[in-house]
């Protein structure tokens, strides 16, 4: 027997109608050999979840896994509510009947005698549903051929025996049988059946009518008769030392009642001396009666001569005997272990079994049967006459009622004097009709060859349907076909369109067609679908357009040598299919690496175009192109795409240019190859980015490319259309008021036979056109707010290139000088910066719209696919995919990367504590503050303005509390106390130092200090007039300390003649404080550099820097590796700083 998972858990008992209403009776039929014959092999209960599970051997070598959901009921037991077998029926199915069939004898077996709750309904008690009267043999035969199932009957099958033991103690138990006569019963909640007086015959045959056979408990007196004395079924549970009763065999005369009990009954009422083995609806009876036998239990009758004995099988059938007149007689017979008994003189202990009784000598006679009893057999039993069909009715008797009386009934002829028709089984039939636009139509029926016109019969029978149905077949071949579907749900009647129809017919159409007892009836003409399996290879090609930057991009798909239109394919990626039906009745899986990479790319080609068009690609997008490559088999590209995105993608295949004799300069192995680089945008038309580290001669390249321009006027530049640049042309370059005096300087050392002119005031306010000015220049070199200014000028003359020094100054995209770079008018466009991103990634789109547009799409589109992903840290695979994008369009190198001879730079941050006063009034403010932002930040559009001069406040009171109001002017700057207690130091051991701050009142106060104590300093700032000699006065020596306002004075120098930076207050931009340290730190320096950072502690300076850090993190990730990073400037950054 199989035991539960946990042995201390007993399973519990369902209700057989609870049973059949979750699997139906036929299922529950099947079940019953399953549960008897030891095939469940484990059942498992978890009464937490309800959950009871079975394992089940079946047909196959695997046995099936069942779980039944149960949830519990007001009567106790526990209702089955929803199931799955791992068989191929899947769910409410005989697997799963078995284990609960098998869970209820467990149980029941374990003698349990709590188990008195609600139970199932007698079904020998259902009235037969009413039918209309029929004459002669079809009259008597319409009882044993109506519809099968019964709605609440009881079908349980039969256990094998239990293992109980016991032995005779004391007073010997029996149990006494009788036939009495059956009287009206009374069904309700409380009581079940009422009997009339006993029979005084014992078990002779009453005068007439149908009978019932009563069993009661009696004891063994001293005279050796068996006695009922005291004992009933209602008392016997208590009985036992009273009249010393047998221990093992008390407890089983507890079981028996309990187990009766099964059929609903509760109590016993007056008539409790007998239970009627009649309604006894548990199989386990005859466990019981197997447990009698071996603790010697008595089975006695009321008289003392009576012989009760118990068989090992029992059936009921029907013989058929030929007569002479060609009839046919059919009579019942009741076989228990093959001897006949009279079916008159019998009846049923519940479904499970049968009693015989015999007058003389006075005997009755119990035997299970081995399968479920159904109503058309009880009825056979005490059945008086027999059925004889006219010779003229045979015919009809034998294709109408005889298929359907043998699912009833077993119908033999033991004399062979009638041949019975060999009954055909039923044939699965799926009709297939294929439809115009790829539609098959699919509909399952059966067809029972000998029903008269081969009848068909839909797949699923009604439940009082009339007809013959052999379910057991039925469900054999739907089990079969269902698993041949299998992922697909079987469906009696179903549409499929397109690929579904395809597949179907390819795949699954012909399996079916294979199958025995299955028939595929076509109609239409089915067309010939085939799946393309082999790998795509796909071929890539670029072709020029009348458009100088962009070139035609065609995809072509080649699968297994046929080739398929890429457009079919991109529209069905695009709708997010993943298989294509092509017109030709082929197929082909969409669900490849290939394609889903392919679409990706395709997307973002498409993304980069401003317009409807045909699939194209700038020659800028070298990345993308490089990605397009490794995707295809082969590419076919326009000669003039090869030659300028071959260079871009190969930086060490760019072919290296001599350098021009007018460079009066050594240039070191990383300059030389960005000079290389430059020399080759150049050729052809590209723009691009150097981005070097602050101090590695960004300038120096960039004269040496323009001196390489001059030197090579008159020669033809191979570009995309063949154009010659004009290099008598002036080169015009933009960058910071402050640089441009460094620009003249540079060229003048660096390229002296450059003419060079620097512009210093607008047209209007010198009188001197701008025409004037330029006529015979090589380069002109202007300040981005001149070049804003008079615009119109700079748009109507024709440059060779433009060149933007400090880009940052152009990352505002809404900013006009912006907009001015990005619509003037020449061949080729540098934008250098040692920064080309801040504080988002769409400074660096605002970057390359200007040096090389198309690369990325819309600052919209950039937005959604770049930015907001990639700045929340969403995607790394698309960090790495941006990076690609502008590596051939970018040069950056590092300090660290290439000038590995460069002095070392260290680092340190001084920590100043206010003083009690200062501290006080810091906190003070802070909370005002604090108040006030904290419910303006959430719209930072429309409250940044104040916003940020609240946080500006701050800033300033963390450096000295007089900045913001005078009358603190008596509260001490402990900052600046510290900056001269490490100054004197520094000065004293002869070395130069640069003080750098954001606040030029600050500044101001700082040099105030400088005076009282003595110590000599040049000053800037964005008001200082002759900016060139108080730079050149700091380079010859003129002070040891030169204060700089971080805005004035954080680009554009070379001051390596200082080794020592102050950073008085922190600035979350650390772009801008490394440009500051860069003024020193660079080439030329052959001393090491010490940094000072100075932080107010406790004030909204840490939180600065901690922002800072973040901040770096994102130019990291972007610009020098993949490393994490955070978004720019938020709510929640300055939300943090106030914390």
């Amino acid at each position: 027997m199989p035991s539960p998972a946990n042995p201390a858990i007993l399973p519990p008992v369902v209700d057989i109608a609870d049973i059949i209403r979750l699997v139906g009776e036929p299922s529950l039929d099947r079940a019953r050999p399953y549960a008897r014959n030891g095939s469940v092999l484990r059942i498992g209960w978890d009464p937490t979840k309800g959950l009871l599970t079975g394992t089940v051997q079946g047909n196959t070598a695997a046995p099936y896994h069942c779980r039944i959901d149960l949830v519990a009921q007001g009567s106790g037991r526990p209702l089955p509510v929803s199931s799955s077998c791992s068989c191929p029926v899947a769910f409410d199915c005989k697997h799963v009947a078995a284990t609960l069939l098998r869970s209820n004898a467990t149980r029941l077996q374990a003698e349990m005698t709590t188990a008195r709750s609600s139970a199932e309904v007698d079904a020998s008690t259902a009235m037969p549903a009413e039918r209309k009267p029929l004459a002669g043999w079809k009259s008597s035969l319409s009882t044993l051929v109506g519809p099968v199932s019964k709605p609440g009957q009881n079908t349980p099958g039969r256990p094998g025996p239990g293992s109980t033991g016991a032995q005779h103690i004391a007073t010997a138990m029996g149990l006494q049988f009788e036939l009495r006569p059956a009287a009206p019963s009374r069904r309700n909640r409380w009581s079940v059946t009422g009997s009339a007086a006993a029979s005084t015959a014992g078990t002779s045959a009453p005068a007439a009518g149908p009978y019932r056979l009563g069993v009661r408990p009696v004891t063994l007196n001293s005279k050796g008769n068996w006695v009922k004395g005291s004992l009933t079924w209602n008392t016997v549970s208590y009985q036992v030392n009273r009249l010393n009763l047998d221990p093992e065999q008390h407890r089983w005369f507890c079981q028996f009642a309990p187990l009766h009990r099964a059929n609903g009954q509760v109590y016993f009422g007056q008539d409790n001396d007998w239970l009627y083995l009649d309604d006894f609806s548990s199989p386990l009876l005859w466990n019981l009666f197997d447990d009698a036998a071996r603790l010697g239990i008595a089975l006695v009758g009321t008289k003392k001569d009576a012989v009760i004995s118990i068989g090992k099988h029992a059936a009921v059938s029907l013989d058929a005997t030929g007569e002479g007149d060609s009839s046919l007689r059919l009579a019942a017979v009741l076989l228990i272990d093959e001897q006949p008994y009279p079916p008159l003189d019998a009846g049923t202990i519940g479904n499970h079994g049968v009693y015989a009784y015999r007058v003389s000598p006075a005997t009755v006679t119990l035997a299970p049967v081995s399968t479920a009893l159904t109503v058309e057999q009880s009825s056979l039993l005490r059945q008086r006459t027999a059925v004889v069909i006219p010779a003229p009715d045979v015919d009809e008797f034998m294709t109408e009622f005889y298929p359907r009386l043998r699912q009833a009934v077993s119908v033999r002829s033991p004399d062979n004097s009638v041949q019975f028709p060999q009954i055909q089984p039923p044939v699965l039939v799926l009709t297939a009709a294929y439809e115009p636009e790829h539609t098959l139509l699919l509909h399952w029926d059966w067809e029972y060859p000998q029903s008269p016109n081969a009848a068909r019969l839909p797949l699923h029978a009604a439940q009082q349907a009339a007809g013959y149905r052999d379910a057991e077949a039925e469900t054999t071949l739907l089990e079969l076909a269902t698993a041949t579907l299998r992922p697909a749900a079987f469906q009696a009647d179903a549409m499929l369109k397109g690929i579904d129809a395809a597949e179907f017919s390819e795949h699954s159409l012909p399996k079916i067609e294979k199958l025995d007892g299955v028939r595929v009836d076509v109609l239409g003409d089915r067309p010939d679908y085939r799946e393309l399996t082999d790998p795509p290879e796909l071929t890539i090609s670029t072709v020029e357009t009348d458009q100088r930057d962009w070139f035609d991009l065609g995809v072509m798909v080649t699968i297994g040598g046929r080739k398929v239109p890429f457009d079919n394919i991109f529209r069905a990626l695009a709708k997010g299919k993943t298989k294509l039906l092509l017109v030709d009745n082929s197929y082909l899986s969409l669900d490849q690496p290939i394609f889903a990479r392919l679409h990706q790319l395709i997307e973002e080609a498409r993304a980069l175009q401003e317009w409807e068009t045909g699939l194209r690609i700038s020659r800028y997008q070298a990345g993308l192109w490089s990605d397009f490559e490794d995707l295809a088999e082969d590419t076919e590209q326009a000669q003039s795409w090869r030659t300028a995105v071959t260079g871009l993608l190969e930086l060490d295949a760019v072919e290296q240019t001599p350098l021009p004799r007018g460079l009066h300069a050594t240039l070191r192995p990383y300059q030389l190859e960005g000079f290389n680089w430059l020399a080759f945008l150049w050729q052809h038309q590209l723009g691009g980015i150097l981005a070097d580290d602050m101090g590695l001669g960004k300038t120096l390249q960039a004269l040496a490319l323009i001196v390489h321009a001059k030197e090579s006027a008159g020669q033809a530049r191979s570009g995309p259309a063949g154009a010659k640049p004009d290099a008598q042309l002036p080169f015009l370059v933009v960058a910071p008021t402050s640089v441009v005096p460094n620009w003249l300087l540079e060229a003048a050392r660096f390229a002296p036979g450059l003419k060079t002119a620097g512009i210093t005031d607008t047209q209007g306010k010198s009188g001197v056109p701008l025409a004037r000015t330029t006529a015979g220049t090589d380069v002109v070199i202007t300040s981005y707010a001149l070049f804003r200014l008079d615009f119109e000028a700079y748009q109507g003359q024709n440059w060779a290139g433009l060149i933007l020094d400090e880009a940052q100054f152009v990352k505002n995209r809404t900013a006009k000088v912006h907009v001015y770079a990005k619509d003037l008018k020449v061949p080729f466009k540098l934008a250098i910066t040692g920064t080309p991103m801040e504080n988002n990634l769409m400074e660096l789109w605002s970057l390359f719209a200007i040096v090389a547009p198309g690369l990325f799409p819309s600052p919209r589109k950039f937005t959604e696919t770049y930015q907001r992903p990639i700045e929340r840290g969403e995607d790394a695979a698309l960090l790495a995919q941006l990076r690609r994008r502008i590596r051939p369009l970018m040069m950056r190198r590092t300090k660290d990367a290439v000038a590995k001879d460069l002095p070392a730079k260290q680092e340190q941050v001084l920590e100043v504590e206010l003083g009690p006063k200062h501290k006080k009034i810091y906190e003070t403010f802070l909370q005002r503050e604090r108040q006030k932002l904290l419910g303006l930040i959430e719209d930072m559009d429309k409250n940044r303005f104040i916003v940020f001069r609240s946080l500006t406040l701050l800033r300033m009171l963390s450096l000295d509390a007089s900045l913001v109001d005078p009358k603190y002017a008596s509260v001490p700057s402990a900052k600046l106390e510290a900056l001269y207690e490490q100054l004197e130091d520094v000065l004293a051991e002869g070395h130069r130092a640069l003080i750098f701050s954001q606040f030029t009142s600050f500044l101001k106060k700082a040099a105030q200090r400088m005076d009282e104590r003595g110590i000599p300093y040049c000053y800037l700032d964005g008001s200082t007039r002759r900016r060139a000699e108080v730079i050149n006065g700091f380079k010859n020596g003129a002070a040891p300390v030169f204060l700089i306002s971080l805005k004035a004075g954080g680009f554009g120098l070379n001051l390596t003649e200082a080794d020592y930076v102050f950073l008085l207050d922190p600035w979350w931009n650390p772009a801008t404080e490394n440009q500051a340290v860069d003024r020193t730190h660079r080439i030329g320096q052959t001393r090491n550099v010490m940094v000072y950072r100075m932080i107010a502690k406790g004030t909204i300076e840490e939180k600065v820097m901690a922002l800072k850090e973040r901040k770096a993190r994102l130019f990291d990730a972007v610009m020098d590796d993949d490393a994490m990073f955070s978004s720019a400037l938020t709510a929640d950054d300055i939300r943090g700083l106030l914390e």
